[in-house]
């Protein structure tokens, strides 16, 4: 489909209303902006404005389905009490392998090498319980500054547990005066200037924050 980035050359206001809307109405997914629930602006008038949400990395908007999965389960809990755990639409007992198929793509991997369970912080835990091993002279851990809160505690948790001070052993890689984006070498410069004192490294595919995208093949490869 054509797109509207043409009226540029014709003095269209880039930060105008029109050419949001013109591309807002290009784009193959907006169809989409109806199956959530946007709340109004302000909240004491219901019926009013709906509010520009930029908040998906705290907590998403609403999708319309949600309702109806919840109230399903809560039928099938009247229904079958605990029973429900097999005979339900959805046996709670195997409702994990239910989300493999929406995973597996997301991530790119195969379905049965996801898993959906536990809460970010707890995953985090458990993985850093095997893989993150401290000795006396490697044991430090590389991760971008200004990470999710939840990344940033479970690292220095862990250093903590391993009676080690976090300061010492978290070493953030942040974006240079005047940018807002962690720059790949950087990253790269510090694994290997941290050498064999690396224990782990632990980036987010995604910053939380800034939407920066990390190439973590690149990454992998450093460490």
């Amino acid at each position: 489909a054509a797109t509207p980035s043409a009226r540029v050359s014709d003095g269209s206001n880039l930060l105008g209303i029109e050419f949001a809307e013109a591309l807002d109405s290009h784009d193959p997914l907006k169809d989409c902006r109806d199956k959530f629930c946007y709340p109004p602006s302000d909240p004491s008038k219901p019926d009013g404005d709906r509010a520009v949400y930029l908040c998906g990395n705290s907590l998403g908007l609403m999708p319309k389905a949600t309702r109806t999965f919840v109230n399903e389960e809560l039928d099938a809990w009247s229904t079958y009490g605990v029973r429900g755990h097999f005979e339900s639409k959805r046996s709670w007992a195997n409702i994990d392998d239910l989300t493999q198929p929406a995973i597996a793509p997301i991530v790119g991997a195969k379905e049965k090498e996801v898993a959906c369970m536990n809460g970010l912080s707890v995953n985090l835990h458990l993985m850093m319980v095997p893989f993150y091993r401290p000795t006396d002279t490697r044991y430090k851990i590389v991760m971008e500054q200004k990470a999710f809160p939840s990344d940033r505690y479970a690292m220095a948790s862990q250093a903590a547990f391993h009676g080690r001070n976090p300061a010492d052993v978290v070493v953030e890689v942040g974006p240079r005066e005047g940018e807002s984006n962690v720059r790949l070498e950087d990253i790269v410069d510090t694994i290997k200037r941290e050498g064999d004192k690396v224990a782990l490294v632990m980036f987010s595919g995604v910053h939380y924050y800034t939407g920066q995208r990390f190439d973590i093949q690149q990454i992998t490869s450093a460490a």
